[in-house]
Protein backbone atom coordinates (compact mmCIF):
# COMPACT_ATOMS: atom_id res chain seq x y z
CA UNK A 1 0.00 0.00 0.00
CA UNK A 2 1.11 3.55 -0.70
CA UNK A 3 2.20 5.68 2.26
CA UNK A 4 2.55 9.46 2.60
CA UNK A 5 4.94 11.29 4.94
CA UNK A 6 4.62 15.06 5.45
CA UNK A 7 7.08 15.41 8.36
CA UNK A 8 9.60 17.33 6.23
CA UNK A 9 7.02 20.07 5.55
CA UNK A 10 6.44 20.80 9.23
CA UNK A 11 9.31 23.23 9.67
CA UNK A 12 7.50 25.44 7.16
CA UNK A 13 3.84 24.84 8.02
CA UNK A 14 2.27 23.40 11.16
CA UNK A 15 0.52 20.07 11.55
CA UNK A 16 -2.30 21.91 13.33
CA UNK A 17 -2.89 24.05 10.23
CA UNK A 18 -2.87 21.00 7.96
CA UNK A 19 -5.38 19.24 10.22
CA UNK A 20 -7.48 22.42 10.30
CA UNK A 21 -8.43 21.53 6.70
CA UNK A 22 -10.40 18.51 7.92
CA UNK A 23 -13.79 20.23 7.55
CA UNK A 24 -12.92 21.57 4.07
CA UNK A 25 -11.72 18.14 2.99
CA UNK A 26 -14.90 16.55 4.34
CA UNK A 27 -16.99 19.08 2.43
CA UNK A 28 -15.01 18.37 -0.76
CA UNK A 29 -15.48 14.61 -0.29
CA UNK A 30 -19.21 15.06 0.24
CA UNK A 31 -19.45 17.23 -2.87
CA UNK A 32 -17.65 14.56 -4.89
CA UNK A 33 -19.78 11.72 -3.51
CA UNK A 34 -23.09 13.56 -3.85
CA UNK A 35 -22.30 15.28 -7.14
CA UNK A 36 -23.07 18.71 -5.73
CA UNK A 37 -19.82 20.48 -6.63
CA UNK A 38 -18.56 22.22 -9.74
CA UNK A 39 -18.07 19.94 -12.76
CA UNK A 40 -20.33 17.24 -11.27
CA UNK A 41 -21.08 15.86 -14.74
CA UNK A 42 -17.47 14.60 -14.89
CA UNK A 43 -17.29 12.40 -11.80
CA UNK A 44 -17.35 9.02 -13.55
CA UNK A 45 -13.75 8.32 -12.46
CA UNK A 46 -14.60 8.50 -8.74
CA UNK A 47 -15.79 4.89 -8.33
CA UNK A 48 -14.54 3.67 -11.68
CA UNK A 49 -12.04 1.11 -10.31
CA UNK A 50 -14.62 -0.76 -8.22
CA UNK A 51 -17.21 -0.67 -11.01
CA UNK A 52 -15.03 -2.35 -13.68
CA UNK A 53 -16.46 -5.81 -14.44
CA UNK A 54 -14.63 -9.04 -15.21
CA UNK A 55 -16.52 -9.16 -18.51
CA UNK A 56 -15.20 -5.73 -19.51
CA UNK A 57 -11.63 -6.72 -18.67
CA UNK A 58 -12.06 -9.99 -20.61
CA UNK A 59 -13.27 -8.05 -23.67
CA UNK A 60 -10.27 -5.72 -23.46
CA UNK A 61 -7.86 -8.63 -23.05
CA UNK A 62 -9.36 -10.49 -26.03
CA UNK A 63 -8.98 -7.40 -28.25
CA UNK A 64 -5.45 -6.90 -26.95
CA UNK A 65 -4.64 -10.50 -27.87
CA UNK A 66 -5.91 -9.97 -31.42
CA UNK A 67 -3.50 -7.06 -31.86
CA UNK A 68 -0.67 -8.94 -30.13
CA UNK A 69 -1.17 -11.84 -32.55
CA UNK A 70 -1.28 -9.67 -35.67
CA UNK A 71 1.07 -6.75 -35.00
CA UNK A 72 4.77 -6.11 -34.50
CA UNK A 73 4.00 -2.48 -33.65
CA UNK A 74 0.88 -0.77 -32.28
CA UNK A 75 0.59 3.01 -32.58
CA UNK A 76 -1.49 4.76 -29.93
CA UNK A 77 -2.98 7.88 -31.54
CA UNK A 78 -4.08 10.36 -28.88
CA UNK A 79 -3.10 13.54 -27.06
CA UNK A 80 -3.15 14.67 -23.42
CA UNK A 81 -5.20 12.32 -21.29
CA UNK A 82 -5.83 10.15 -24.33
CA UNK A 83 -2.25 8.87 -24.27
CA UNK A 84 -0.36 10.03 -21.17
CA UNK A 85 -1.95 7.54 -18.76
CA UNK A 86 -1.22 4.56 -20.98
CA UNK A 87 2.32 5.75 -21.63
CA UNK A 88 2.93 6.41 -17.92
CA UNK A 89 1.99 2.83 -16.99
CA UNK A 90 3.69 1.15 -19.95
CA UNK A 91 6.99 2.98 -19.45
CA UNK A 92 6.92 2.41 -15.68
CA UNK A 93 6.50 -1.35 -16.11
CA UNK A 94 8.55 -2.02 -19.27
CA UNK A 95 12.13 -3.17 -19.59
CA UNK A 96 13.98 0.02 -20.56
CA UNK A 97 15.60 -1.68 -23.56
CA UNK A 98 12.94 -4.13 -24.78
CA UNK A 99 12.30 -2.17 -27.97
CA UNK A 100 15.95 -2.66 -29.00
CA UNK A 101 15.86 -6.43 -28.60
CA UNK A 102 15.33 -8.78 -31.55
CA UNK A 103 13.06 -11.21 -29.69
CA UNK A 104 10.02 -9.38 -28.37
CA UNK A 105 7.23 -10.84 -26.28
CA UNK A 106 4.79 -8.02 -27.10
CA UNK A 107 4.32 -5.47 -29.88
CA UNK A 108 6.36 -2.29 -29.67
CA UNK A 109 4.05 0.53 -28.52
CA UNK A 110 4.61 3.87 -30.27
CA UNK A 111 2.74 7.14 -29.98
CA UNK A 112 1.33 9.63 -32.48
CA UNK A 113 -1.26 12.37 -32.53
CA UNK A 114 0.33 14.15 -29.56
CA UNK A 115 2.19 16.70 -31.69
CA UNK A 116 2.12 18.28 -35.16
CA UNK A 117 5.73 17.51 -36.00
CA UNK A 118 6.15 16.83 -39.71
CA UNK A 119 9.56 15.24 -39.24
CA UNK A 120 8.23 13.07 -36.37
CA UNK A 121 5.31 11.83 -38.45
CA UNK A 122 7.44 11.30 -41.54
CA UNK A 123 9.99 9.28 -39.55
CA UNK A 124 7.20 7.26 -37.91
CA UNK A 125 5.57 6.40 -41.26
CA UNK A 126 9.00 5.47 -42.67
CA UNK A 127 9.68 3.18 -39.70
CA UNK A 128 6.31 1.48 -40.17
CA UNK A 129 6.83 0.79 -43.90
CA UNK A 130 8.05 -2.78 -43.42
CA UNK A 131 6.17 -3.47 -40.17
CA UNK A 132 2.94 -5.29 -39.44
CA UNK A 133 1.31 -2.50 -37.47
CA UNK A 134 -2.01 -1.64 -35.91
CA UNK A 135 -3.53 1.56 -34.56
CA UNK A 136 -5.60 2.54 -31.52
CA UNK A 137 -7.40 5.78 -32.33
CA UNK A 138 -8.31 7.51 -29.05
CA UNK A 139 -10.51 10.57 -29.39
CA UNK A 140 -13.93 11.48 -28.00
CA UNK A 141 -14.72 13.78 -30.93
CA UNK A 142 -12.49 12.43 -33.68
CA UNK A 143 -11.73 16.02 -34.70
CA UNK A 144 -8.87 16.94 -32.34
CA UNK A 145 -6.40 18.31 -34.88
CA UNK A 146 -3.22 16.57 -33.73
CA UNK A 147 -4.81 13.14 -33.35
CA UNK A 148 -7.12 13.31 -36.40
CA UNK A 149 -4.21 14.34 -38.62
CA UNK A 150 -2.02 11.46 -37.41
CA UNK A 151 -4.88 8.94 -37.68
CA UNK A 152 -5.65 10.02 -41.25
CA UNK A 153 -2.04 9.25 -42.21
CA UNK A 154 -1.88 5.96 -40.25
CA UNK A 155 -5.26 4.66 -41.47
CA UNK A 156 -4.26 5.11 -45.11
CA UNK A 157 -0.84 3.54 -44.56
CA UNK A 158 -2.29 0.57 -42.68
CA UNK A 159 -4.87 -0.07 -45.42
CA UNK A 160 -2.26 0.32 -48.19
CA UNK A 161 0.24 -2.02 -46.50
CA UNK A 162 -2.02 -4.62 -44.94
CA UNK A 163 -5.19 -4.49 -47.04
CA UNK A 164 -8.59 -3.25 -45.94
CA UNK A 165 -9.66 -6.53 -44.36
CA UNK A 166 -6.61 -6.84 -42.11
CA UNK A 167 -6.69 -3.11 -41.33
CA UNK A 168 -10.21 -3.59 -39.91
CA UNK A 169 -8.82 -6.24 -37.55
CA UNK A 170 -5.92 -4.14 -36.28
CA UNK A 171 -7.46 -0.67 -36.05
CA UNK A 172 -9.42 -0.09 -32.85
CA UNK A 173 -11.41 3.02 -31.95
CA UNK A 174 -11.82 4.29 -28.40
CA UNK A 175 -14.37 7.07 -28.64
CA UNK A 176 -17.81 8.40 -27.78
CA UNK A 177 -20.68 5.92 -27.55
CA UNK A 178 -22.85 7.61 -30.17
CA UNK A 179 -21.52 10.82 -31.67
CA UNK A 180 -18.44 12.32 -33.31
CA UNK A 181 -16.26 11.69 -36.33
CA UNK A 182 -14.30 8.82 -34.75
CA UNK A 183 -17.55 7.02 -33.86
CA UNK A 184 -18.89 7.42 -37.42
CA UNK A 185 -15.60 6.16 -38.91
CA UNK A 186 -15.53 3.16 -36.55
CA UNK A 187 -19.11 2.22 -37.43
CA UNK A 188 -18.62 2.74 -41.16
CA UNK A 189 -15.35 0.78 -41.30
CA UNK A 190 -16.41 -1.95 -38.89
CA UNK A 191 -13.63 -1.38 -36.35
CA UNK A 192 -13.77 -2.94 -32.92
CA UNK A 193 -14.55 -0.04 -30.59
CA UNK A 194 -14.62 0.81 -26.91
CA UNK A 195 -16.40 3.69 -25.22
CA UNK A 196 -14.95 6.67 -23.40
CA UNK A 197 -17.66 7.35 -20.80
CA UNK A 198 -19.30 10.77 -21.14
CA UNK A 199 -18.69 11.50 -17.46
CA UNK A 200 -14.93 10.83 -17.48
CA UNK A 201 -12.59 13.58 -18.65
CA UNK A 202 -9.41 12.70 -20.55
CA UNK A 203 -6.97 13.31 -17.72
CA UNK A 204 -8.98 10.98 -15.45
CA UNK A 205 -9.41 8.26 -18.12
CA UNK A 206 -6.42 5.96 -17.55
CA UNK A 207 -8.60 3.21 -16.02
CA UNK A 208 -11.06 3.28 -18.95
CA UNK A 209 -10.23 1.50 -22.25
CA UNK A 210 -8.18 4.62 -23.11
CA UNK A 211 -5.43 3.32 -20.82
CA UNK A 212 -6.35 -0.32 -20.23
CA UNK A 213 -6.26 -1.49 -23.87
CA UNK A 214 -2.75 -0.20 -24.73
CA UNK A 215 -1.48 -1.44 -21.36
CA UNK A 216 -2.88 -4.93 -22.04
CA UNK A 217 -1.36 -4.96 -25.54
CA UNK A 218 2.01 -4.11 -24.01
CA UNK A 219 1.71 -7.30 -21.96
CA UNK A 220 0.80 -6.03 -18.52
CA UNK A 221 -1.84 -7.33 -16.12
CA UNK A 222 -4.76 -4.92 -16.21
CA UNK A 223 -6.62 -6.93 -13.56
CA UNK A 224 -3.81 -6.25 -11.07
CA UNK A 225 -3.65 -2.60 -12.15
CA UNK A 226 -7.37 -2.19 -11.46
CA UNK A 227 -7.05 -4.13 -8.16
CA UNK A 228 -4.40 -1.65 -7.00
CA UNK A 229 -6.73 1.23 -7.83
CA UNK A 230 -9.64 -0.49 -6.03
CA UNK A 231 -7.52 -0.85 -2.88
CA UNK A 232 -6.64 2.85 -3.03
CA UNK A 233 -10.30 3.79 -3.67
CA UNK A 234 -11.07 2.12 -0.31
CA UNK A 235 -8.04 3.61 1.47
CA UNK A 236 -9.03 7.12 0.35
CA UNK A 237 -12.81 6.77 0.83
CA UNK A 238 -14.84 9.52 2.46
CA UNK A 239 -15.47 7.42 5.59
CA UNK A 240 -11.74 6.91 6.24
CA UNK A 241 -10.69 9.26 9.08
CA UNK A 242 -8.79 12.35 7.91
CA UNK A 243 -5.60 11.39 9.77
CA UNK A 244 -5.53 7.98 8.03
CA UNK A 245 -6.50 9.13 4.54
CA UNK A 246 -3.37 9.83 2.43
CA UNK A 247 -5.27 11.67 -0.32
CA UNK A 248 -6.93 13.95 2.24
CA UNK A 249 -3.60 14.74 3.93
CA UNK A 250 -1.87 15.35 0.56
CA UNK A 251 -4.65 17.70 -0.65
CA UNK A 252 -4.64 19.62 2.65
CA UNK A 253 -0.85 19.89 2.86
CA UNK A 254 -0.40 21.19 -0.69
CA UNK A 255 -3.13 23.82 -0.15
CA UNK A 256 -1.55 24.95 3.12
CA UNK A 257 1.86 25.21 1.42
CA UNK A 258 0.25 27.21 -1.42
CA UNK A 259 -1.35 29.57 1.11
CA UNK A 260 2.15 30.09 2.55
CA UNK A 261 3.68 31.20 -0.75
CA UNK A 262 4.77 27.86 -2.19
CA UNK A 263 3.44 28.31 -5.73
CA UNK A 264 5.30 25.48 -7.48
CA UNK A 265 5.13 21.75 -6.72
CA UNK A 266 8.00 19.69 -8.11
CA UNK A 267 7.24 15.98 -8.43
CA UNK A 268 10.50 14.10 -7.90
CA UNK A 269 11.39 10.53 -8.76
CA UNK A 270 14.59 8.55 -8.37
CA UNK A 271 13.64 5.93 -10.95
CA UNK A 272 13.85 6.91 -14.65
CA UNK A 273 10.89 4.65 -15.43
CA UNK A 274 8.60 7.10 -13.61
CA UNK A 275 9.25 9.97 -16.04
CA UNK A 276 5.90 9.63 -17.79
CA UNK A 277 4.03 9.21 -14.51
CA UNK A 278 5.27 12.75 -13.84
CA UNK A 279 4.09 13.90 -17.28
CA UNK A 280 0.64 12.41 -16.60
CA UNK A 281 0.58 14.05 -13.14
CA UNK A 282 1.50 17.45 -14.61
CA UNK A 283 -1.54 17.36 -16.88
CA UNK A 284 -3.81 16.07 -14.11
CA UNK A 285 -2.99 18.90 -11.69
CA UNK A 286 -2.19 21.67 -14.18
CA UNK A 287 -5.40 21.25 -16.18
CA UNK A 288 -7.52 20.67 -13.07
CA UNK A 289 -6.33 23.55 -10.87
CA UNK A 290 -4.89 26.18 -13.20
CA UNK A 291 -7.95 28.45 -13.38
CA UNK A 292 -9.17 31.90 -12.33
CA UNK A 293 -5.56 33.06 -11.94
CA UNK A 294 -5.07 30.43 -9.22
CA UNK A 295 -3.35 27.09 -8.89
CA UNK A 296 -0.03 25.50 -7.97
CA UNK A 297 2.29 25.14 -10.99
CA UNK A 298 3.14 21.44 -11.46
CA UNK A 299 6.75 20.75 -12.45
CA UNK A 300 8.79 17.55 -12.40
CA UNK A 301 12.38 16.35 -12.23
CA UNK A 302 14.11 12.99 -12.65
CA UNK A 303 16.75 12.54 -9.95
CA UNK A 304 19.59 12.03 -9.63
CA UNK A 305 19.92 13.05 -13.33
CA UNK A 306 18.40 16.51 -12.88
CA UNK A 307 20.38 17.24 -9.73
CA UNK A 308 23.16 18.01 -12.20
CA UNK A 309 20.99 20.50 -14.10
CA UNK A 310 18.14 21.76 -11.89
CA UNK A 311 19.68 20.94 -8.52
CA UNK A 312 21.32 24.35 -8.09
CA UNK A 313 18.05 26.24 -8.63
CA UNK A 314 16.12 23.92 -6.32
CA UNK A 315 18.77 24.29 -3.60
CA UNK A 316 19.26 28.06 -3.75
CA UNK A 317 16.74 29.67 -6.13
CA UNK A 318 13.58 31.59 -5.26
CA UNK A 319 11.87 29.92 -2.30
CA UNK A 320 8.47 29.48 -3.96
CA UNK A 321 8.75 25.70 -4.34
CA UNK A 322 8.11 22.48 -2.49
CA UNK A 323 8.86 18.90 -3.54
CA UNK A 324 6.78 15.73 -3.52
CA UNK A 325 9.08 12.73 -3.82
CA UNK A 326 7.91 9.37 -5.15
CA UNK A 327 10.13 6.70 -3.61
CA UNK A 328 10.08 3.08 -4.81
CA UNK A 329 10.75 0.72 -1.92
CA UNK A 330 12.03 -2.36 -3.80
CA UNK A 331 13.74 -2.75 -7.17
CA UNK A 332 12.79 -5.49 -9.63
CA UNK A 333 16.39 -6.62 -10.13
CA UNK A 334 19.63 -6.97 -8.19
CA UNK A 335 22.96 -5.41 -9.21
CA UNK A 336 25.97 -4.95 -6.94
CA UNK A 337 28.91 -2.58 -7.32
CA UNK A 338 32.07 -4.59 -8.17
CA UNK A 339 35.46 -4.06 -6.54
CA UNK A 340 38.28 -2.65 -8.68
CA UNK A 341 41.92 -3.22 -7.75
CA UNK A 342 43.18 0.13 -9.10
CA UNK A 343 40.25 2.06 -7.56
CA UNK A 344 41.06 5.09 -9.71
CA UNK A 345 37.45 6.30 -9.46
CA UNK A 346 37.59 5.99 -5.65
CA UNK A 347 34.42 3.90 -5.53
CA UNK A 348 35.71 0.83 -3.69
CA UNK A 349 33.94 2.10 -0.56
CA UNK A 350 30.74 1.12 -2.43
CA UNK A 351 31.95 -2.35 -3.46
CA UNK A 352 29.41 -5.04 -2.61
CA UNK A 353 26.57 -2.57 -2.12
CA UNK A 354 23.46 -2.76 -4.26
CA UNK A 355 23.08 0.10 -6.73
CA UNK A 356 19.70 0.91 -5.17
CA UNK A 357 21.34 1.43 -1.77
CA UNK A 358 23.47 4.15 -3.35
CA UNK A 359 20.34 5.60 -4.98
CA UNK A 360 18.44 5.61 -1.66
CA UNK A 361 21.27 7.48 0.06
CA UNK A 362 21.27 10.01 -2.80
CA UNK A 363 17.52 10.39 -2.17
CA UNK A 364 17.87 10.87 1.57
CA UNK A 365 20.89 13.17 1.26
CA UNK A 366 19.10 15.32 -1.30
CA UNK A 367 15.95 15.57 0.79
CA UNK A 368 17.93 16.73 3.83
CA UNK A 369 19.89 19.27 1.74
CA UNK A 370 16.76 20.68 0.10
CA UNK A 371 14.88 20.98 3.40
CA UNK A 372 17.93 22.75 4.87
CA UNK A 373 17.82 25.02 1.81
CA UNK A 374 14.22 26.04 2.48
CA UNK A 375 12.27 23.53 0.37
CA UNK A 376 9.46 21.62 2.14
CA UNK A 377 9.33 17.94 1.18
CA UNK A 378 6.55 15.38 1.09
CA UNK A 379 7.36 11.72 0.44
CA UNK A 380 5.13 9.12 -1.21
CA UNK A 381 6.42 5.55 -0.89
CA UNK A 382 5.20 2.82 -3.24
CA UNK A 383 6.19 -0.82 -2.60
CA UNK A 384 7.54 -1.59 -6.10
CA UNK A 385 7.14 -0.81 -9.78
CA UNK A 386 4.36 -3.29 -10.45
CA UNK A 387 0.77 -3.12 -11.64
CA UNK A 388 -0.83 -2.93 -8.18
CA UNK A 389 1.43 -0.11 -6.97
CA UNK A 390 1.04 1.96 -10.12
CA UNK A 391 -2.75 1.45 -10.17
CA UNK A 392 -2.90 2.65 -6.57
CA UNK A 393 -0.64 5.63 -7.23
CA UNK A 394 -2.75 6.81 -10.18
CA UNK A 395 -6.01 6.66 -8.22
CA UNK A 396 -4.37 8.34 -5.20
CA UNK A 397 -3.40 11.32 -7.35
CA UNK A 398 -6.85 11.46 -9.00
CA UNK A 399 -8.89 11.53 -5.80
CA UNK A 400 -6.46 13.94 -4.13
CA UNK A 401 -6.78 16.20 -7.17
CA UNK A 402 -10.57 16.30 -6.91
CA UNK A 403 -10.38 17.17 -3.21
CA UNK A 404 -7.59 19.72 -3.69
CA UNK A 405 -9.40 21.49 -6.55
CA UNK A 406 -12.54 21.90 -4.47
CA UNK A 407 -10.52 23.25 -1.53
CA UNK A 408 -8.99 25.78 -3.96
CA UNK A 409 -12.49 26.77 -5.07
CA UNK A 410 -12.20 25.97 -8.80
CA UNK A 411 -13.92 23.46 -11.07
CA UNK A 412 -11.27 20.71 -11.29
CA UNK A 413 -13.06 18.94 -14.15
CA UNK A 414 -13.20 21.48 -16.99
CA UNK A 415 -10.51 23.09 -19.15
CA UNK A 416 -11.91 26.22 -20.80
CA UNK A 417 -8.45 27.71 -21.32
CA UNK A 418 -7.41 24.91 -23.67
CA UNK A 419 -9.75 26.20 -26.39
CA UNK A 420 -7.99 29.58 -26.86
CA UNK A 421 -5.06 28.30 -28.95
CA UNK A 422 -7.37 26.15 -31.09
CA UNK A 423 -9.53 29.11 -32.13
CA UNK A 424 -6.45 31.09 -33.18
CA UNK A 425 -4.94 28.11 -35.02
CA UNK A 426 -8.17 27.41 -36.94
CA UNK A 427 -8.47 31.12 -37.85
CA UNK A 428 -4.88 31.19 -39.11
CA UNK A 429 -5.48 28.02 -41.18
CA UNK A 430 -8.71 29.44 -42.65
CA UNK A 431 -10.84 26.57 -41.39
CA UNK A 432 -14.40 26.76 -42.78
CA UNK A 433 -16.69 28.41 -40.24
CA UNK A 434 -13.90 30.62 -38.87
CA UNK A 435 -14.11 33.38 -41.50
CA UNK A 436 -14.79 36.20 -39.01
CA UNK A 437 -12.04 35.02 -36.69
CA UNK A 438 -9.67 34.76 -39.68
CA UNK A 439 -10.33 38.39 -40.63
CA UNK A 440 -9.87 39.54 -37.04
CA UNK A 441 -6.61 37.67 -36.52
CA UNK A 442 -5.18 38.81 -39.88
CA UNK A 443 -5.93 42.40 -38.84
CA UNK A 444 -3.97 41.85 -35.62
CA UNK A 445 -1.00 40.50 -37.57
Amino acid sequence: MISLNIEKTLGFISKENVFAYEAQVKAAQEALENGTGKGNDFLGWLHLPSSITKEHLADLKATAQTLRNNCEVVVVAGIGGSYLGARAVIEALSNSFTWLQDKKTAPVILYAGHNIGEDYLYELTEYLKDKKFGVINISKSGTTTETALAFRLLKKQCEDQRGKDMAKKVIVAITDAQKGAARVTADNEGYKSFIIPDNVGGRFSVLTPVGLLPIAIAGFDIEKLVAGAVAMEKACGKDVPFAENPAAIYAATRNELYKNGKKIEILVNYNPKLHYVSEWWKQLYGESEGKENKGIFPAAVDFSTDLHSMGQWIQEGERTIYETVISVEKTQHSLQVPSDEANLDGLNFLAGKHVDEVNKMAELGTQLAHVDGGVPNMRIVIPALNEESIGGLLYFFEIACGISGYILGVNPFNQPGVEAYKKNMFALLNKPGYEEESKAIQARL
